[in-house]
């Protein structure tokens, strides 16, 4: 291909770089960029006074979140590179890793925080969330068994016996997560499943199949006491947020407090009085959207979930035009992750959701987080990239 040099008055070679950028979904990376640039104000502003998490050093969480933002760059860079066709021949390697991983969650190596032992320890103090990991894993997977028969043109749809496998396949990872426990990854999961098969084309029976178990299976978990106390107990809270209001509401109480105390405008970046006084737990993670609520107030917060809109949209875009339904599955998988973890994060820190311990996707504290959700990204935008250029808006 040859590109017209105005200034030069010439015609020159178009490379495979140029190509790339301009194919590249500039509005999903750059409100990504923003989210994740916002996200390192407000962990700074969460963490800076408090010694006994940032090491003596106020700068700690806030250039470690710089670090793991411009490795999850990397990440969506090289999964750029390599191209989703191209990881869609290592998925099943993936696939193994995810779930050896998420087997070493269960050993003397996984680590205990917050109530779920749902992390792996590293030498070095260094941790990783295996489950972060799954969600990516179970979406390419499931894609390629999804659309292996009807990309090769044997048939409109995937059939039954398709869709058995490719729940199968979700099934490993998804029960090993709930050994953990890890409630929190496990919905997200079942929100991966649910968006992998309506975008396939798999028969509405299969998804209000899925969704009848999903319910029995709650139920069963309830009545038969599979849940720890700590779980229970923050159901109860959501149900009644008057309950323990010292105790197991606390954090839900404390959100509410920084967030309604924000009002239009918010209090000023550093200014916030319940950040400040440190009031609200993990407020750097599970609860960053309360340091935004409080002090950049409704606009600011307001921004944040517009910003979440705008990367749905794109994606939902890149879903849609995709040329082959396994771009459209694995671009549908992540939109129904990013928009249903963002909804529990949001929600959890406004009362209308339980606390369940999930980041707000870009924003919270969290390097398996930031590389995965950046990850995520890479695979969209390759999907955009290896389309026809004929194609791309």
């Amino acid at each position: 291909m040859r590109r017209y040099t105005p200034e030069l008055g010439t015609w020159g070679k178009l490379t495979a770089r140029d190509s790339v950028l301009r194919k590249l979904d500039w509005i999903l990376l750059l409100s990504c960029l923003v989210l994740s640039l916002m996200g390192s104000l407000l962990v700074f502003s969460a963490t800076r006074n408090r010694t006994e998490l940032n090491h003596g050093d106020e700068y700690y969480y806030f250039l470690h979140h710089l670090l793991n933002l411009g490795i999850g760059l990397a990440l969506a860079a090289g999964t750029i590179w390599l191209g989703h066709r191209t990881l869609r021949g290592a998925v099943p390697i993936l696939y193994a890793l995810s779930v050896v991983l998420a087997l070493l969650v269960l050993t003397p190596l996984g680590a205990t925080i917050n109530g779920s032992r749902s992390w792996l320890a590293i030498p070095g103090g260094f941790s990783l969330q295996p489950a972060e990991f799954a969600k990516i894993t179970i979406t390419l997977g499931m894609a390629m068994i999804l659309a292996s028969r009807v990309d090769a043109g044997d048939r409109p749809y995937p059939g039954h016996r398709t869709v058995v496998q490719a729940l199968g396949l979700a099934a490993v990872p998804v029960g090993v997560i709930m050994l953990m426990p890890d409630l929190g990854s496990v919905m997200v999961l079942g929100a991966v499943i649910l968006g992998v098969l309506l975008s396939s084309g798999a028969s509405n029976r299969w998804i209000l199949g899925l969704a009848g178990t999903g319910v029995v299976g709650c139920v069963a978990i309830w009545q038969l006491g599979l849940l720890d106390a700590y779980q229970i107990a923050r159901f109860a809270a959501f149900a009644n947020p008057s309950l323990d209001p010292a105790g197991v509401g606390y954090n839900t109480n404390q959100a509410r407090i920084a967030i309604g105390g924000g009002g239009l405008t918010g209090s000023g970046l550093f200014h916030g009085s319940q950040t400040t006084g440190q009031f609200v737990p993990e407020q750097q993670t599970d609860f960053i959207f309360t340091v935004a609520g409080e002090e950049l107030g409704f606009l600011g917060a307001g921004l944040i979930i517009v910003l979440l809109g705008v990367v749905l949209w794109r994606a939902c875009r890149i879903a849609r035009e995709s040329t082959e339904l396994y771009g459209t599955i694995v671009a549908s998988g992540i939109i129904a992750w990013f928009a249903f973890q963002a909804f529990e994060n949001v929600g959890m820190t406004l009362g209308i959701m339980p606390v369940t311990g999930l980041p707000l996707p870009f924003v919270s504290y969290g390097g398996t987080s930031m590389f995965a959700v950046w990850i995520a990204i890479g695979l969209l935008q390759s999907i955009r990239v290896q389309r026809p250029l004929s194609a791309s808006r």
